[in-house]
């Protein structure tokens, strides 16, 4: 049998550390939105490319490597996302962000340093992953943030092609560093959006029976529409509408003619994301019939649920292990999360990286006051390369 590269790994990010957390508070002090990482992505290519690697690019921002066995036996890809928040940073980290309004109040610096971090430590094996027929191909993906998602774009451009198993982590404040969330199954919910459009005659307060009373026909929409699904689905689906903005009228004494309902539509079920669309008219439909008014619809579909595999998380346990960290279970969260395209194409698991100081504070994620331990930067790259060279275990058994 031969022998494990996960020692060897683990020296040369050690030694990668230092310039890891330089790189990362870089990114962290230039954070880009969706579709506009060009900063990042030269900072990236121009890493990549001293040690001796050749990424490739995919749309304007996006950056491929593959790395390892050139007609493998089984391919791993790596994810990290790169696209920061329209959030205003108020960490006060002496690396706070220096773009006005833009910071990583989602920690993809973490995960894209982590995956920089484990494509060069990678590379420094890419010898013996060669002698056993593995190849790694690292995914650098813009756009993470905004639905339906830069992972799409990278499907769509063919980078799944060829990929048995693909991984990724997830910073996680709700778990302490030097801990590794995991968990078969649903991880995160596909996250819809939902407007509903209502219109009728308009009139006044005083004669509602005269004309259609829209401001109750919308109000028996939010209130009803998400009881009525709650008793149509299983609930072990997890389904949920939630408004999130509602707009109707100008006076108090007028009865409009036109309102909006605006909200997030999500589930944990892949099989009822795909099916939701026609439920989701009819019940709307039933429940303003009454009142007369017209109602229409606009359902965008956005993500679906990322759902790990249940052989690729026992492979991210034994990572876990063999980086010196311990798993813990983790909850599935009904946040949306792109990486599930990826999942259609290949075998797969997201894990949550533990960013919370031992003692320290509970951030919250998408809030300009998150503050990640730094540790995770170490624990993020050790995890992903020793996933990903813990496949040649999986090619001899074959």
């Amino acid at each position: 049998m031969t022998a494990p590269l996960a020692p060897t790994l683990l020296r040369v990010i050690d030694q990668l550390l230092p310039e890891l957390i330089d790189f990362r508070r870089d990114l962290h002090a230039h954070p880009e939105l969706s579709f506009e990482e060009h900063r990042t992505s030269e900072r990236l290519r121009s890493r990549l490319e001293a040690a001796g690697l050749t990424p490739r690019s995919v749309g304007e921002t996006g950056l491929v490597v593959d790395l390892g066995a050139p007609e493998p036996r089984r391919r791993v890809a790596l994810r990290g996302d790169l696209d920061a928040l329209p959030v205003r940073e108020r960490s006060g980290l002496d690396w706070s962000s220096t773009v006005d309004g833009v910071c990583h109040a989602c920690g993809h610096d973490v995960h894209t340093t982590a995956l920089l971090g484990a494509g060069l430590a990678l590379a420094e094996v890419a010898d013996e992953l060669a002698a056993r027929h593995v190849a790694v191909r690292l995914l650098f993906q813009p756009a993470e943030e905004r639905m339906p998602g830069g992972a799409l774009q990278f499907v769509q451009a063919g980078v799944m092609q060829g990929v048995d198993t693909v991984y990724a982590v997830h910073c996680d404040p709700a778990l302490d560093v030097g801990e590794i969330g995991l968990r078969e199954g649903a991880l995160t919910a596909a996250a819809d959006q939902v407007t509903v459009t209502l219109r009728g005659r308009g009139g006044h307060t005083s004669r509602p029976f005269l004309t259609e009373d829209l401001t109750y026909a919308l109000a028996k929409v939010i209130t009803d529409v998400p009881g009525v699904l709650s008793r149509r689905v299983d609930p072990r689906a997890g389904l949920v509408l939630v408004w999130g903005k509602v707009s109707a009228g100008e006076a108090i004494n007028v009865i409009p003619s036109t309102g909006v309902a605006q909200g997030t539509l999500r589930m944990l079920d892949v099989n009822l994301w795909e099916e939701i669309g026609p439920l989701l008219h009819e019940v709307i439909d039933d429940v303003v019939r009454p009142y007369g008014v017209d109602a229409a619809v606009d359902h965008v579909r956005g993500v679906p649920p990322v759902v790990n595999d249940a052989p690729a998380v026992a492979a991210l346990g034994r990572a876990t292990m063999a980086a010196g960290l311990r798993p813990v279970p983790t909850p599935h969260s009904l946040g949306g999360e792109d990486f599930a395209w990826m999942l259609h194409d290949a075998e797969g698991a997201m894990a949550r990286l533990g960013t919370r100081t031992h003692g320290g504070r509970t951030f919250d994620l998408h809030q300009g006051d998150l503050v990640v331990d730094e540790g995770a930067v170490r624990n993020g790259t050790a995890l992903l390369a020793i996933a990903a060279a813990g496949e040649w275990t999986r090619v001899e058994a074959d």
